[in-house]
């Protein structure tokens, strides 16, 4: 299988799909990735600013700084209609094929061979707290964000993948628990 169509500059469109909402700056743009984008999606520092002036170059996003207290320089971002036809047209195209997972869990539980290894119960314990944690995360975000119909409808999409990660997560848990209880017997 080529996995090389995953080569696409998807950072270019999470920041414009960002600035579509809000005018930002770079150091907003880090946060969301901190937490809101982050959960499915991750950027570093050192990617997010080299891309902010490389969309800017392109004129699909401008920027203007204002003064923050006595000398404090902030820069803004505004995604250009330039931008915002670039946006639309990407999230019109076909998706891509799904991207192989990196997965230290599965990998380590791949070369495992014997069933009664000591290992895969202290795996499975490691994954399950991890998992446990993840999902009293979102569904606690789930409640901060979205405890009314009216907010689920104002950022649907947002409402959407948070819904699908704490299924996932249920799923993911529900599957650790059935083959704990199975490696036990």
């Amino acid at each position: 299988m080529d996995f090389t169509i995953w080569q696409k500059n998807t950072l270019k469109f999470i920041i414009l799909g960002l600035l579509k909402h809000n005018e930002l700056t770079g150091y907003d743009i880090k946060k969301l990735f901190n937490c809101e984008i982050g959960d499915f999606w991750q950027a570093k520092h050192s990617q997010i600013y080299p891309e902010l002036k490389k969309l800017e170059e392109e004129k699909l996003i401008s920027s203007h700084i204002e003064i923050s207290g006595k000398k404090l320089e902030k820069t803004f971002y505004n995604i250009t209609a330039t931008g915002l036809t670039t946006l639309n047209n990407w999230l019109t195209e076909p998706q891509d094929k799904i991207p192989p997972t990196r997965d230290d869990f599965t990998l380590k539980l791949y070369f495992i061979d014997d069933k009664n290894n000591p290992r895969i119960e202290e795996l499975f314990a490691e994954e399950r707290l991890q998992h446990e944690e993840k999902l009293n995360y979102l569904t606690t975000r789930m409640t901060e964000l979205f405890s009314s119909t009216e907010k689920q409808k104002a950022h649907y999409g947002h409402y959407l993948i948070l819904k699908k990660a704490i299924i996932r997560e249920k799923a993911q848990l529900n599957w650790l628990n059935d083959e704990l209880n199975n490696i036990n017997k």
